[in-house]
């Protein structure tokens, strides 16, 4: 742990604050000026803007980090294909790329195939398609247009400025579809090479591509996580993301043996920080904080006081009202109670969650966190059930008699 040995800044706005005409170049520029000769190093958690903004900060200040145009290469999920086929061609399925809301001719393309925006937001417009007519009517949709012309300016203005601008935020991925036991691997690249925080394992809601668990340490076999370790360091090798934070998603097909590469983030994942903590005794903002001021991350293996840790989102998945939220009190007893849970609430009182085309998944609304402890994951699963038992999230479909 390295409390005590910094003072951290928090710059603002927050990424949730950021309007789609934020004007970011000249953040950077006034940020850049304002902190010269004051602060020892710049990082963000975040994915978007933050990474690329925090990237272009550091290297105007001459301070550690990857340069921004690095950053935006890893983050756009075809310049990145482009990279990972070099790096590791086993690992990387069939991509092309198309553009909104007219992606012209679609026989080069195959079906059915896994199309998302070149620049994602967890998993929003992210879907299976399963034909031509398909895909056209999906690129037509109004959604996408407000998410292209609107969520992609800052993004486009950063390609322009630190990057390659041909292929914008207006242009989607086409991905032949993956299958198997999805993993994130999270690690960073210094001076010495890449070294693994760690495998997260991820558990999706029967019957769909939510996530419902995230569970740390892996349950892969070792000779699997091997073989993912080795393709996560040609592929940050080669798109040269030095000291910094990266976190994969990898699948991994048990019937044919395959390694897949899902996608590349150029960050750490925050809401995995403390799981390392739980199990190994320094978390994911350590190792960032080391990277970011110079210093080399202190790694620790099974030093911490569990386990087993792992995520929990809590979602509905149809439209439904927030009967009851926690409030802070039931948050603050629940955390007290079961040793080592965090618990992120993003709901309130009255609250309807039925917006599910423009957030995270497409057909999933996450109204809370829970991150907790324990001796394995059946133990997780009894300390969960308790944890929701205490917070007292009262949730009913929109229309029932509960409203």
């Amino acid at each position: 742990m390295q409390e005590g040995r910094h003072e951290i800044l928090f710059a603002e706005p927050g990424d949730d604050a950021c309007r789609w005409d934020f004007d970011v170049l000249a953040f950077i520029e006034t940020t850049v000026r304002g902190l010269r000769g004051r602060i020892d190093g710049v990082f963000s958690s975040s994915d978007y803007p933050g990474a690329t903004v925090a990237a272009a900060i550091a290297t105007e200040l001459g301070l550690p980090g990857p340069h921004p145009g690095t950053v935006l290469r890893s983050s756009h999920k075809y310049y990145s294909r482009m990279a990972q086929r070099e790096a590791a061609p086993e690992a990387v399925p069939r991509f092309d790329v198309v553009s909104a809301p007219e992606p012209g001719d679609l026989s080069r393309l195959f079906f059915p195939c896994f199309v998302k925006p070149v620049k994602g937001a967890f998993s929003v417009l992210a879907r299976r398609i399963g034909s031509p007519e398909e895909l056209r009517a999906f690129l037509a949709r109004p959604s996408v247009e407000e998410f292209t012309q609107g969520f992609m300016h800052i993004f486009n203005r950063l390609l322009a400025r630190f990057a390659d601008p041909a292929i914008d935020g207006s242009h989607f991925i086409v991905e032949e579809v993956l299958s198997g036991q999805q993993v994130t691997v999270e690690g960073f690249l210094d001076e010495r090479g890449v070294e693994l925080l760690g495998i997260v394992d991820s558990t999706m809601y029967p019957g769909t591509s939510s996530f419902a668990r995230f569970d740390y340490p892996s349950a892969l076999p070792a000779e699997v996580a091997e073989r993912m370790a080795g393709i996560a360091r040609r592929v940050v090798e080669r798109l040269g993301l030095a000291r910094s934070i990266f976190n994969i998603e990898m699948i991994f097909d048990a019937s044919t043996g395959r390694i897949g590469i899902l996608e590349v983030n150029p960050r750490m994942c925050g809401q995995f920080s403390d799981l390392y903590e739980k199990v190994d005794g320094a978390g994911g903002y350590d190792a960032a904080l080391s990277l970011a001021t110079g210093e080399r991350p202190e790694l620790h293996r099974r030093a911490g006081a569990f386990a087993a840790a792992a995520s929990c989102p809590l979602r509905v998945f149809a439209p439904a009202r927030v009967v009851r939220a926690p409030t802070a009190e039931d948050i603050a007893r629940a955390e007290s109670v079961q040793p080592g849970t965090l618990v992120w609430s993003e709901c309130s009182d009255g609250e309807d969650l039925s917006d599910f085309e423009t957030c995270e998944d497409g057909s999933s609304r996450r109204y809370g966190v829970v991150n907790l402890g324990g001796e394995d994951r059946p133990d997780i699963e009894k300390r969960l059930a308790e944890t929701l038992a205490r917070l007292g999230y009262d949730i009913a479909p929109l229309g029932s008699g509960g409203m």
